[in-house]
């Protein structure tokens, strides 16, 4: 129960990036990659218990470049599916935050979220680690 609920708040803070005047691609990305992020990676963390709008307000306080204006639209339910997936699969494999992302980015999870947001997330990690594997393979000249 404690995964999922963390799992949640994170979906639900990626949902406050929907809702605001920011680039929800920027924000992500500085999130999966910011202090707060590697916060939630830990064991025990107080971020973890603290909710969606004070993670905000603290992702605010220490990355306020992250706040680009808007430019394109994105899907509120896909933002959600993104987040939970992204702390889903720490759990699930014990990957940092930093980690997943450089696996599987911001663009990756949107262009899969109408193949994947229906399945298991077990089943939709290990789908996008194999798309990952797939582009470093042919990054390196393999088949």
């Amino acid at each position: 129960m404690f995964k999922h609920a963390v799992c949640n708040e994170q979906g639900h803070l990626f949902e406050i990036f929907w809702g605001i005047p920011y680039e929800s691609e920027e924000l992500v990305k500085n999130f999966m990659n910011c202090e707060i992020s590697e916060g939630l990676d830990r064991r025990y963390c107080p971020y973890q218990w603290l909710g969606e709008a004070y993670l905000f307000e603290e992702f605010l306080k220490t990355n306020i470049d992250a706040f680009i204006p808007k430019t394109k639209e994105y899907n509120k339910e896909a933002l959600y599916w993104m987040g939970y997936i992204y702390r889903y699969w720490h759990f699930y494999t014990g990957e940092n935050s930093r980690e997943i992302y450089k696996q599987t980015p911001f663009r990756v999870m949107c262009d899969h979220y109408y193949i994947f947001h229906t399945m298991a997330p077990q089943l939709a990690i290990d789908n996008l680690k194999e798309i990952y594997q797939y582009a470093l393979k042919r990054e390196s000249g393999g088949s």
